[in-house]
């Protein structure tokens, strides 16, 4: 389900050689004094019925690449990778990132630096 700054996923049941998880992703536009405007993300939730909560910043111009640091984040906390994160409810991230898009008032053709992918790699 996804609200403007919330997107809820959950699996409950799971289904076979599948951990059942829910992840609350929470973000907000911030302005940091020494890097300008960042995106924060906030995740919390559990996989196969242990907690976690994680929280990172991501530069304006390389926010469009939240699914995939989101899905690393999740996997980084035991939840497999072919979960379906992403292409599972794939009408809600397009709405987030219509959503990230005019929180940061990023537009098509705005230049990315590079070396802040690299950075989102982790």
């Amino acid at each position: 389900m996804f609200t403007p700054g919330h997107l809820n996923r959950s699996n409950s049941p799971a289904g076979p050689g599948m951990p059942e998880f829910t992840l609350d992703v929470f973000y907000e536009a911030r302005l940091d004094p020494g890097h300008g405007l960042l995106l924060h993300f906030k995740i919390s939730g559990h996989v196969a019925g242990r907690a976690f909560v994680e929280e990172f910043d991501m530069p304006r111009d390389s926010a469009f690449n939240f699914a995939s640091r989101v899905a690393k984040a999740a996997a980084k906390h035991g939840l497999p990778v072919n979960a379906g994160l992403i292409m599972r409810g794939h009408a809600e991230y397009d709405d987030m990132f219509a959503d990230i898009r005019a929180k940061l008032g990023l537009k098509p053709g705005d230049p990315v630096d590079l070396e802040n992918l690299e950075k989102d790699r982790f």
